[in-house]
């Protein structure tokens, strides 16, 4: 999760490809438990996250490579 991003809102945030790798378990888990810390942090101080979170927050039950790209790139963009 190295880098910074300029911007949040990539052409890609809202796209799904359904031929992407379903997450192994262990990586999904972590995947859920980075949202939930970037949702509380949504919430109190950075709530121009909120539409990026939106949409992770629908893909927790069962995220993909895609959409562990997109969580990447949100915490790049908060690095920024």
């Amino acid at each position: 999760m190295g880098g910074i991003a300029n911007t949040l809102a990539a052409n890609h945030l809202f796209t799904t490809n359904l031929e992407c790798k379903k997450l192994p378990e262990r990586t999904a888990q972590m995947f859920h438990h980075l949202v939930a810390k970037l949702l509380y942090l949504c919430k109190h101080t950075r709530q121009d996250i909120q539409m990026a979170m939106a949409f992770l927050l629908m893909q927790v039950k069962n995220p993909d490579t895609d959409d562990y790209k997109k969580l990447t790139d949100v915490m790049q963009y908060l690095r920024g």
